[in-house]
């Protein structure tokens, strides 16, 4: 299933994307897709409503499309998770996965604009395999078993401003992430028995519409199931939660590709995940 938020920022309501391309309205089933919603048997109840026809179907024409999930305790991110993008950042491959934080606020719809913060001279695109957590996790027995706790997966685009999170890290990147608008994600929550394997998804990025990005989740060097697992004993994760599984080649810190400017356009796909638009504009 395809899950999704329309609306005005702050007041979206949930809606159901059908395989056909329609809409219904979940209001009947929840106020919202949050980690309340994960937690409570939300997705359950959306397929049965579903199956038994109770669901209206509703225009979303013109409408604001926002984050498929609202308001996530954690966004939790992995660094350098695909080996050719850490050797373009000039590091060797990690042995343990790199984990740092970005803001919660930071997460905005596909389509609103980023906005390039002040004194930003290195405002950077990443396209990543988001996952979004279903149930609370802590010290989960194996990766064989992690999976079970993803309700589903997103597009992400994990916006970075290289100075803010290398010259002026103070040794941790959080800073150069955590700017506003800095987390379109979406347009949808899809569930995890509608994508199957996580690591067979390609994922793209183009800026301008010229190239940058294209590889796949097999080229992670950890994959969801080990880094769900991984994290799980260090830290709880719990309904809602967000985790950015790192970025493949192609981004302006490789030095072949200049970094983001006012009017600039980028756009975002990941296999069976929909696609993302955002325009830049100076903050």
């Amino acid at each position: 299933m395809k899950l999704m938020r329309v609306g005005p920022e702050g007041s979206e309501r949930p809606v159901l994307r059908t395989d056909e391309g329609t809409y219904l309205d979940l209001t009947p089933v929840t106020a919202d897709i949050d980690g309340a919603f994960l937690a409570g048997g939300g997705v359950e109840r959306v397929r049965a409503a579903y199956a038994a026809g109770e669901l209206s179907e509703v225009d979303i024409a013109g409408q604001r499309i926002g984050a498929p999930v609202a308001r996530p305790g954690a966004v939790l991110c992995i660094g350098q998770n695909y080996a050719a993008h850490a050797a373009e950042s000039g590091a060797e491959p990690p042995t343990v996965p790199i984990l740092f934080y970005k803001g919660s606020n930071t997460v905005v719809g596909p389509y609103d604009d980023v906005l390039i913060p002040r004194r930003s001279v290195q405002t950077d695109w990443e396209v990543e395999l988001a996952v979004v957590i279903g149930k609370r996790a802590s010290y989960v027995d194996s990766p064989e078993s992690a999976l079970e706790y993803v309700a589903g997966y997103a597009v992400s685009n994990d916006v970075s401003e290289r100075t803010f999170q290398i010259g002026e890290s103070g040794g941790q990147w959080s800073k150069g992430k955590s700017c506003a608008t800095f987390n379109p994600l979406g347009p949808w929550l899809v569930t995890a028995d509608e994508v199957g394997d996580p690591q067979q998804l390609g994922l793209r990025s183009t800026v301008n519409g010229e190239p940058r990005q294209d590889s796949s989740t097999a080229d992670m060097i950890f994959s969801v199931a080990y880094l769900v697992h991984h994290l799980s004993q260090y830290l709880v994760l719990e309904p809602g939660d967000v985790i950015n599984t790192g970025t493949p080649q192609g981004v302006a810190l490789s030095g072949r590709f200049p970094y983001l400017v006012a009017g600039d356009v980028m756009e975002l796909s990941i296999d069976g995940l929909g696609d993302q638009r955002q325009s830049l504009k100076n903050a």
